[in-house]
């Protein structure tokens, strides 16, 4: 890894995605990067507000700025305005977390939520976080818009069969495909205790009203206890209705305009 700009990308999102604040050490061995030039980034980024360290010494974590950065740009680019709206009337109406996800590239990002349990269990993950394609609802939803070999390309960049996941995350290839072609079938994609044990998922595609193209994914999530096969399939049409009301709204947000999904020769037709 080269670049003091590529370092300091790589650490920030190290430090984002860790449970915990990290040793310089740390720092340096999880991303290969000699122990001088991380302290030279890690000094950088000290000063700059974007991670903080309360001794000499001490692990590094992030700072609110990166929080800040995140909603303003949220903000600018029509998310609060433009979708959470729709988010948080989803929320209202089937009790559970709903999530948004946008493409970018080969990327899939959840960027917004809205949680509508206001008691008991509640299932509510941080934003932020790039989605593991072959074990989230939202995978699925997405993958079933484009051909299987396209798909597959897609989980294989990720690495398939990750550690980590939920117990009935899909093992194989032909699992996996199945599961696609299933969502592909129906409309939206429903897992349960795959991307995480104890919970369950149901997500559809959101297309872009111009080329039909995917952009980005709805999800609703929540306990599965609650959340049963027999439940996701009632509540799909509320989340299908909401995955378009999106796709008509995502013209005035250029976060969604922004992306970058798959080649139209490399989508099939969606079901339903």
């Amino acid at each position: 890894m080269t670049g003091i700009r590529d370092r300091a990308l790589a650490i920030l999102e190290l430090l984002a995605q860790s449970s915990s604040d990290l040793l310089l050490i740390e720092i340096s061995d999880r991303l290969d990067i000699p122990r001088g030039a991380t302290h030279r980034v890690l000094a950088d980024l000290k000063g700059g507000g974007y991670v903080r360290q309360d001794r000499e010494g001490g692990p590094y974590r992030l700072t609110a700025k990166i929080v800040a950065l995140g909603f303003a740009f949220l903000s600018k680019n029509g998310v609060t305005d433009v979708a959470q709206p729709i988010l948080d009337n989803l929320a209202h109406r089937t009790g559970e977390l709903v999530r948004l996800a946008i493409i970018d590239g080969d990327r899939l990002t959840w960027v917004a939520k809205a949680q509508g349990a206001q008691r008991g269990l509640r299932y509510d993950p941080d934003d932020g976080a790039e989605v593991y394609l072959a074990a989230a609802a939202n995978g699925h939803a997405w993958m079933s818009c484009l051909s299987d070999e396209k798909a597959l390309e897609l989980v294989a960049k990720q690495g398939f069969g990750r550690d980590g996941f939920g117990p009935n995350a899909p093992r194989t290839v032909q699992d996996l495909l199945q599961r696609v072609h299933r969502t592909r079938e129906r409309g939206y994609a429903t897992v349960v205790d795959a991307y995480e044990a104890g919970t369950s998922a149901v997500a559809a595609a959101i297309c872009s009203p111009r080329t039909n193209e995917p952009i980005g994914t709805i999800s609703i999530a929540g306990p599965s206890v609650r959340m049963t096969e027999a439940r996701m399939d009632e509540i799909a049409p509320l989340l299908r209705a909401s995955a378009t009301e999106l796709s008509f709204t995502s013209s005035g947000s250029p976060l969604f305009s922004a992306a970058h999904p798959a080649r139209r020769h490399e989508r099939v037709a969606q079901a339903g």
